[in-house]
């Protein structure tokens, strides 16, 4: 059994102070610690925050704290707690409720253009624990910010659980794009809930990187477009190896005029792995637009992809289309990189690259280039 300790830890005044082991590997996730190219941090250290700061130059412009101290500071906030994700869905989702740790509440002020990323790790240090946070993020009306969460495990760890709950409320105008990136082991468990609700002519960008092993992987985000003009963007990037087993969908409605969703994945299984990739695009409103693109890449006999692509309209002149594709590399690929002097290692390394385009995340170059570094590290192992 999973054990849920209640002791709370003692907070640290800057992420220099987290241990060597820990910094290393939440900076694996994106994580910076100097925070200078940061707007603000939150780092959770398994049942508690430890770290919640708003860069000076941004103070005003926007709150990060404990989503425990947040429910104690607003009374208001509780029409936003468990609205959009049921807290009755599933065994996870009422096991976060009954035993919940925290997680951060984030608030974009109202018109407040927040330049340079805010930062958050949920990092788990104890074997065999399940860490149960819940996230609340609401950027307010024409606000617009950027959020990079990494979620990591010590790397001496076996065993463990993480259940996150995370709830997006994009107000009318506003722009929030949200990177989260997974660096797991192959025995943690993982379980994410979450849903957005995006406003009138509002943007909802959702970025999901995992390129390391997991035990069980299973997520299926939901965005839901009820305003005029609104926008829903979901973009994976997926490598699964050993026994991994990854379950990732993503789900778009869109109901208000002119509302438009985009989902796509690039999938990569190696050995005994699994992806499953799902994504549903569904409609009733003759004016949205939407598209929904997988791809898999099969690198082992034993491997599998299985892409289940939906698309749910009704209604004359709803515009939806899908495509997906899964096979292994050509060889005929191979070969020709190989006339031009490179080796069969070297040319399935590059073509890997191409594969893991990070242009689909749609991220600023600085981030765009860490998580191209993570790419290059996985084609340099295939």
């Amino acid at each position: 059994m999973f054990k849920v300790h209640e002791k709370k830890k003692t907070g640290i005044k800057s992420l220099k102070e987290l241990p060597g082991d820990i910094a290393r590997t939440a900076e694996a996730t994106g994580i910076e610690e100097t925070e200078r190219h940061r707007s603000g941090s939150f780092f959770q250290l398994d049942e508690s925050a430890v770290f919640a700061k708003v860069i000076s130059r941004f103070k005003g412009q926007m709150e990060i704290m404990d989503t425990k101290d947040a429910l104690e500071k607003y009374d208001w906030l509780y029409d936003y707690y468990w609205k959009l994700v049921d807290r009755d869905k599933d065994k996870y989702t009422k096991k976060a409720d009954e035993e919940f740790m925290g997680g951060y509440f984030l608030r974009i002020l109202k018109g407040k253009k927040i330049t340079v990323p805010i930062q958050s790790c949920m990092y788990i240090s104890k074997q065999r624990f399940r860490q149960n946070v819940h996230n609340i993020i609401i950027a307010e009306p024409r606000s617009e910010v950027q959020i990079i969460t990494g979620c990591t495990i010590s790397e001496d760890i076996g065993a463990a659980e993480h259940i996150g709950i995370s709830e997006f409320y994009v107000k009318k105008g506003a722009n929030l794009t949200f990177t989260m990136i997974h660096n797991w082991n192959r025995e943690t468990k993982v379980r994410p809930r979450s849903a957005a609700l995006v406003e009138d002519n509002a943007s909802f960008i959702s970025n999901y990187v995992i390129l390391k092993p997991v035990k069980d992987l299973q997520m299926y985000p939901v965005a839901t477009c009820v305003g005029k003009n609104s926008v829903a963007r979901f973009s994976n990037l997926l490598h699964a190896e050993k026994k991994s087993i990854m379950d990732v969908g993503s789900k778009v409605e869109l109901l208000g005029d002119g509302s438009r969703a985009e989902v796509i994945s690039r999938a990569i299984a190696k050995d005994n792995s699994k992806i499953i990739a799902r994504g549903l695009l569904q409609s009733k409103n003759p004016t949205v637009k939407a598209h929904l693109e997988c791809r898999g890449l099969l690198l082992g006999d034993k491997s599998a992809i299985h892409a289940i692509p939906e698309l749910i309209a009704t209604g004359e002149g709803v515009d939806m289309s899908h495509e997906a594709a899964v096979g292994k590399i050509a060889e005929k690929e191979i070969l020709y990189l190989m006339s031009r002097g490179l080796t069969r290692d070297e040319a399935t390394a590059l073509i890997i690259r191409g594969f893991l385009d990070t242009r689909i995340l749609h991220l600023p170059s600085a981030l765009d280039n860490m998580i191209k570094g993570l790419t290059e590290r996985v084609a340099e192992g295939l």
